[in-house]
């Protein structure tokens, strides 16, 4: 008997092998990639293109002992019988998409390639996710990081590997700088031809790693779900920022469990969001006693969704505020505790405040040298607090006396509870002063200025986002620009990044259907993501796109007349072969003509020489309820930004204008 149980197995492994070898060649003739494996413990491989999915299971004499399964490609499902009980698997590709969902993630914004076209036939078969396909990388990753800083979710991102992720570069570096939590999935080569310069292969890990929050290629299927659960971790928690995972290709057609993990526990990262409050009630105690206490709000305040508690402590100390250029728009900017911006293009009351006041308590800030000018000479008379989530801005640039390492929403918080009226009658009459001797305004020269296109804008529209480009147009912004709880700025802060403005618009504008968003661009700007009115006009997206066009690189440009004797030297816009040829005295008209541009697009363009033309505008603007609208504003290019530092100056080393 048992030499016939010995026989019957034997006749089946026979069987089983003759099948196996029947269907290896049929594939290989196939010329898909496949996978074969017994569940009886031997293990079969090869690796051939991919190019065709399917399924196929075999199960001889009905005895699960001697049954294999056959997957070929990236199928994606899988069952198999192990000790008598049936475990799902599922190939990697599905998982991610499983992984999304989990997330709450309801946008990712993509751009195909040979590495990631799985994925994307994972994503064809569900509708939970919408897809948004912009026209190049860098404003894929622009779009999905002010969808992030405007509804307070994570962006996610996919792209192919090789050039398709190095154009992530420089939107993965903006959203580090300004702290938005983004997760992009790059596609990678499969790990045996990692290394092997491979067609569209490169270290995307290493070359972002200073860029980027957290940044992992996945080696092993088994190491997937964990490693995406621990990304959006990562991305929101602490100080936010992007985290990138690098998806390679054979991984990601490999099967394995289905489970996605519910927690995460990370060793060597546990951010720390609790306020100290022995350093706390330090703090406060020395705000009380201050003669001229100050208040600085950074991005970290806006970021922390603290803007209404940190307005209550204001209202309640009745201590004056100044603002970075990512911090405005925390307390409304009406209100009469609010100076206004800090730094190279801030207000002059706002710089001679920091330089006087006896307590600048920092709130959400880097203190970079936008804002500081000469660091020796920063706050002079002061003694600093700084809250900040990040451990490593505190006394980076800027020695403090009291650290706080604290979410800056926990912090306010507590504050709210303890903070007292400070005695700041005189202190208040002193800015005032400064105030009504330097008012931030701009000289009326009998021409159209940008002053006139964003008083407009506060005229018509009570609520709005307003996303800016990098340059004159961005501090002109940042010094006019009212806003409150219901309008809000978003803006390259520490990266300065020209081309951020427009597929930002569009970010936003799908993470807020119901708001108005506003885009204000220069012409230089505007045309480095110029391609994505074909993505503004597909997705039907009700954008109001400004452009200040002065024919310059304006920002180069008031630098070049001011301190380099009018030399303008690769700025003017619409310099080439005719303007060498006769020597400045002809150009073209346009280049582009915006409005025709926007119109080739499907969009509609509108062109505004004068001033009493603007508001018309943009009431037209206001019609179009399923196209952006382009409002091409022709700017003097001499009108220039003030008040501005002197280059290597201190905050009161100022040009008011000249």
């Amino acid at each position: 008997m048992p030499r016939e149980e010995t026989a019957g197995g034997s006749l089946r492994e026979g069987i089983m092998e003759v099948a196996l070898e029947q269907w290896t060649e049929r594939i290989r003739r196939m010329q898909v990639g496949f996978n074969v494996s017994r569940v009886t413990g031997k293990r079969y491989r090869t690796e051939v293109p991919y190019r065709q999915s399917a399924e196929i299971s075999l199960n001889l004499g009905g005895n699960t002992d001697v049954s294999f399964a056959l997957s070929i490609g990236c199928s994606g499902l899988s069952f198999f019988k192990k000790g008598g009980r049936s475990v799902r698997q599922i190939t990697g590709n599905k998982l991610l998409v499983r992984a999304l969902k989990e997330e709450g993630v309801d946008t990712l914004f993509g751009y195909p390639g040979a590495c990631t076209i799985d994925i994307s036939d994972e994503l064809y078969k569900q509708d939970d996710i919408r897809i948004i396909v912009p026209r190049h990388e860098q404003a894929l990753v622009h779009a999905a990081d002010a969808y992030a800083r405007t509804t307070g979710k994570v962006g996610v991102c996919l792209v192919t590997s090789g050039p398709g992720a190095t154009n992530l570069v420089t939107g993965l570096a903006t959203a580090n700088y300004d702290s938005v939590p983004l997760v992009c999935f790059t596609g990678q080569v499969a790990r045996h031809l990692i290394g092997n310069d491979a067609f569209q292969e490169v270290d995307i890990v290493g070359i972002t790693r200073s860029i980027t929050k957290y940044g992992v290629t996945v080696r092993k299927r088994e190491d997937l779900g964990r490693i995406i659960k621990e990304a959006f971790y990562i991305a929101r928690t602490g100080r936010p920022g992007p985290v990138l995972i690098d998806l390679p290709k054979d991984v990601m057609c490999e099967l394995g469990s289905a489970e996605y993990p519910e927690t995460v526990n990370i060793r060597g990262y546990k951010p720390n969001t609790s306020v100290h409050m022995g350093q706390l009630k330090r703090a406060l105690k020395m705000l009380k006693k201050a003669k001229k206490p100050l208040f600085l709000a950074g991005g970290g305040v806006n970021i922390a969704r603290a803007n209404k508690i940190f307005t209550d402590v204001v209202n309640k100390t009745k201590v004056p505020v100044v603002t970075t250029i990512m911090g405005r728009g925390f307390v409304p900017t009406d209100h009469p505790l609010y100076i206004g911006n800090l730094g190279m293009h801030g207000q002059y009351a706002a710089n001679m405040a920091v330089g006087e006041c006896d307590l600048l308590f920092s709130i959400g800030t880097r203190f970079n040298d936008r804002i500081t000018g000469k660091l020796h000479a920063f706050a002079p008379n002061a003694q600093i607090v700084h809250i900040d989530i990040d451990t490593a801005s505190i006394s980076r640039n800027i020695q403090v006396h009291v650290p706080i390492v604290a979410d800056a929403l926990e912090a306010v918080t507590k504050m709210n509870e303890y903070v007292e009226e400070c005695d700041t009658k005189k202190w208040l009459e002193q800015i005032s002063g400064w105030k009504e001797e330097y008012p931030l305004v701009m000289k009326n020269r009998g021409n159209m200025t940008p002053m006139d296109i964003i008083e407009e804008i506060n005229r018509q529209f009570d609520e709005a986002i307003i996303t800016t480009d990098v340059g004159q147009h961005q501090m002109f912004v940042t010094q006019y620009i009212q806003l409150n709880e219901k309008k809000q700025l978003v803006t390259s802060g520490g990266l300065g990044t020209m081309g951020y403005g427009f597929p930002a618009a569009i970010g936003a504008k799908l993470g807020n259907p119901d708001k108005t968003v506003i885009a204000v661009s220069g012409d230089g700007g505007m045309q480095m993501n110029i391609q994505e009115f074909a993505t503004a006009v597909l997705e039907e997206l009700p954008l109001i796109l400004c452009v200040f066009n002065n024919e310059y690189l304006g920002m180069v440009r008031q630098w070049q007349k001011l301190f380099y004797g009018k030399r303008y030297s690769m700025t003017n816009m619409r310099a080439g072969a005719l303007f060498r040829r006769t020597n400045g005295e002809e150009m073209p008209e346009y280049t582009p003509d915006f409005v025709k541009l926007a119109e080739s697009y499907g969009a509609k363009g509108i062109r505004v020489m004068k001033k009493e033309d603007i508001a018309a505008a943009f009431e037209e603007a206001k019609k179009n309820t399923k196209t952006p609208t382009l409002i091409e504003f022709i700017i003097d290019p001499e009108e220039m930004v003030y008040p501005m530092i002197r280059p290597g100056g201190t905050l009161e080393d100022m040009i008011m204008d000249c």
